[in-house]
């Protein structure tokens, strides 16, 4: 049996027994925070467990490395939706120890994808389209500095307002320890950062 195969007879026996009931909730997050976390896999239940998440809580945003990289990219947009769409009035940045995305080389990426088929002429085409794959596929050297650059970035982004807090943790993946590295509510937005200081623009 294949996996979606698998996935779709559970599925059917999953809403015929009705277990979905024990998770029906609304759009909106009770404890009104979105998260931005790693899909590290080790994070699916127990980041909600250490933190006593129920489902409908928080907003979860995930990606590699819980990182904004972009401040008009798709992570960005989601927490801005969150936040006026959604009710959510507190951003958690949430990366941890052990993340696959320290020491990322984008050469071995690259690599692996040509082995996986992608044809050098197509890398080629890209680099020459002015896409710095290089820097795109690159990871961070330390987590708790990724950690503190993604909150700099929400925490300054022109389309969110001064007052939003906004909090960066580093989870173990191991037991669930949080660390607290900055907590929003402390800081002030006395320099508010400028369109010209986000990279990309």
């Amino acid at each position: 049996m294949s996996l979606v195969s698998e996935i779709m007879t559970y599925n059917e026996s999953f809403v015929q027994d009705k277990q979905y009931e024990k998770f029906v909730t609304t759009k909106f997050p009770d404890k009104r925070m979105v998260i931005l976390t790693c899909m590290d896999t080790r994070l699916v239940e127990l980041l909600p467990k250490a933190m006593n998440l129920r489902n409908g809580d928080s907003k979860i945003i995930k990606n590699a490395g819980a990182l904004v990289s972009h401040p008009f990219g798709s992570i960005m947009r989601s927490i801005i939706v969150a936040v006026y769409e959604l009710d959510a009035d507190e951003i958690l940045v949430i990366g941890h120890r052990d993340c696959g995305m320290t020491g990322l080389n984008s050469a071995n990426v690259l690599r692996k994808a040509q082995e996986r088929g992608v044809k050098p002429e197509v890398l080629d085409t890209l680099k020459n389209s002015g896409i710095k794959l290089d820097n795109w596929l690159t990871g961070f050297d330390h987590v708790d500095e990724a950690v503190i650059g993604s909150v700099n970035i929400i925490r300054n982004h022109p389309l969110l307002p001064k007052n939003l807090p906004v909090h960066g943790l580093v989870m173990n993946p191991h037991t669930g320890k949080l660390d607290l590295l900055e907590e929003g509510y402390e800081v002030t937005n006395k320099n508010s950062v400028g369109l010209e200081e986000f990279p990309f623009i």
